[in-house]
Order: structure tokens, then sequence, then C-alpha cells
């Protein structure tokens, strides 16, 4: 099981290494435990959660603190604005599958918005 506060405390490090492997769907759930609200497809190969906000411009300045977040971890989210939802998703598209990277970045999202 990991920790919350220790996702908090990572760093997105870069997996462009084919070696590394996805995660399977227990070590995934494991991590999926520690961000609540957040969701794991059918194939436990992305994580996504839903963010609602009172108008546009609440759900675009909401994008735009996940863009600096993004940014400064090296590690990108899909992002589709629906009015004043926001449905982020979660995938280490280099592995194929998912990393610690796409919980680090939830947890930090989370956190800080």
């Amino acid at each position: 099981m990991t920790d919350k506060k220790n996702l908090l405390k990572k760093k997105c490090v870069p997996c462009e290494d084919k070696n590394i492997k996805p995660l399977g769907r227990a070590d995934a759930q494991d991590y999926l435990d520690e961000i609540p609200g957040w969701a794991l497809d059918q194939d436990a190969k992305k994580i996504s959660k839903e963010f609602k906000f009172q108008d546009f411009i609440g759900a675009i300045n909401f994008v735009e603190r996940v863009a600096d977040i993004a940014e400064e971890e090296g590690h990108h989210p899909d992002i589709h604005i629906h009015y004043n939802k926001v449905l982020l998703e979660l995938t280490t598209h280099a592995i194929g599958g998912l990393s610690e990277n796409d919980f680090i970045m939830a947890a930090k999202i989370d956190a800080y918005n």
C-alpha cells in the first residue's frame, strides 16, 4: 500500500525506457486507494476523474492550474472540457498503461485544486 503524503512529495520521472512495464491491476488498485474519486478503467490502463465547476470560466481556471502542475512534473493528462465539467484522464503513453507518475499527478491535482 502506498501513502498519499509520499505521492505528494514525489516527482514524476520519465518512463521512456521501453523495459518499464505498466502497473498491474492489483498495484494500480493499491495506488487508487490513496486518491479518492479517481476511477480505474476496465483495462487498468488509465485513471480518470470528473471535476464540476460553477461555470465555464471555473473549468478553464482549473485546467490552467492542472497545466501548470503537468508542466512542472513533465507528465500530462488528457483533458476533456464540457462547459462546466472537466474530465481528466491519466496514463503513461510511453509504456501503454499506468505508472506511479499517474498517481503522483492525481494526488497533486487533488491537493492543489
